[in-house]
């Protein structure tokens, strides 16, 4: 329509505008040189696109509108202009469509309505990871110390009261760090976030709290290796277990293991990675959503598809329920295939309904 391609913006070419002008004016002239006794007239009204009749006031004696009592040319003039008004409303509603952001109608899924529904506050948690320092002889960092017992200064403290032969030389240097693939997650989820209209914070897995969980939803971002205080309430409920390590996730039911190879492949080499989506409710006023992987190609595909409508009305499907409870309560595996830390093909090979019940339930 008018040449223009289909990314089109209205709002930086006006030529559209001016031509919708000229065509009010045309259609105004045409009424006050014609058809004076119509009943009506087609109009543009100004601020609009759309074509509308709109009825006259008669100056001598009401006649009725029929094309019959037209000539040929204004018959041709009034289709024509029928016509391209109808052309000009569809194609803004489609440009209009096309303009909405895919955030707009992933936030309007049934998935996040558990969150984004209510009054109750947005806290992003992001899986970090917490590292110390070790000294040497000279009192210098020598070295940066990951270990998956010390997950925070508290964490670092107690291990040096417990094993102070061992640990005098450790250092709180305050410093976490997180997986590379948690950028791009939390590029796709944030705006989802937002369409909601509340206030949406974010904190470190590190530095969340109890409090925290019971007074906002929760949307995890990051490794399954790093959901620490929401492990118990993630697996639960759940039909999976973490295997022999937190790179693999074993399926209770089938007996089947889910293992990433993300961490092995030289640079080049193809792998197979896993993300896994989980939402519960924490708590009776509070729902956790969980965008997690095992590596970075797990994450980042698990939150492309939480921001896909397509991929979202996939994962209700699978999930094979009629109750709307269920969407606040299920679990899903996607087995990711990449290269160089990206995913290029993935496939969801698993859906469970979770049995929340068992989350408040004591170990």
């Amino acid at each position: 329509m008018l040449g223009k391609d289909s990314d089109f913006d209205v709002s930086a070419d006006s030529s559209v505008r001016v031509y919708v002008h000229q065509l009010r004016k045309k259609l105004h002239a045409y009424y006050e040189q014609n058809e004076l006794d119509v009943a009506y007239k087609l109009v543009i009204p100004k601020g609009s696109y759309s074509l509308a009749a709109i009825a006259v006031t008669p100056i001598a004696k009401a006649t009725s509108f029929s094309l019959a009592k037209l000539g040929v040319s204004n018959a041709l003039l009034l289709t024509f202009v029928v016509l391209l008004g109808a052309n000009l409303v569809y194609m803004f509603s489609q440009q209009s469509e096309a303009s909405r952001p895919p955030s707009q109608f992933a936030a309007a899924h049934p998935l996040w309505e558990a969150v984004l529904g209510d009054d109750k506050p947005l806290l992003i948690v992001m899986g970090d990871y917490y590292i110390f320092g070790e000294l040497n002889a000279n009192g210098n960092v020598a070295r940066m110390v990951r270990e998956f017992n010390v997950n925070s200064s508290s964490d670092l403290e107690d291990l040096q009261f417990s094993d102070i032969e061992h640990t005098e030389n450790y250092l709180d240097l305050d410093l976490s760090y997180m997986p590379e693939g948690s950028a791009y997650a939390l590029a796709k989820i944030v705006p989802i976030l937002q369409k909601s209209g509340k206030a949406v914070n974010i904190t470190m897995m590190s530095d969340l709290t109890t409090a925290d969980i019971r007074s906002n939803h929760i949307v995890y971002i990051g490794y399954i290796s790093a959901l620490e205080k929401l492990t118990s309430m993630t697996f639960a409920g759940s039909g999976l277990r973490i295997g022999r390590s937190y790179d693999e996730l074993f399926n209770t039911k089938t007996a089947e293991y889910y293992t990433s190879d993300a961490g092995l492949p030289e640079e080049g080499d193809p792998f197979r990675d896993y993300g896994m989506f989980s939402t519960f409710p924490a708590s009776t006023d509070t729902q956790v959503v969980m965008i997690a992987g095992m590596r970075d190609a797990g994450l980042m595909h698990t939150a492309q598809a939480l921001s896909d409508t397509a991929a979202l009305d996939d994962l209700i499907v699978s999930i094979d329920s009629d109750t709307d409870e269920a969407v606040a309560g299920f679990e899903a595996l996607f087995e990711v295939y990449g290269l160089d830390r990206l995913s290029f093909d993935a496939n969801l090979v698993y859906t469970n309904l979770l049995d929340t019940r068992k989350i408040w339930e004591a170990p």
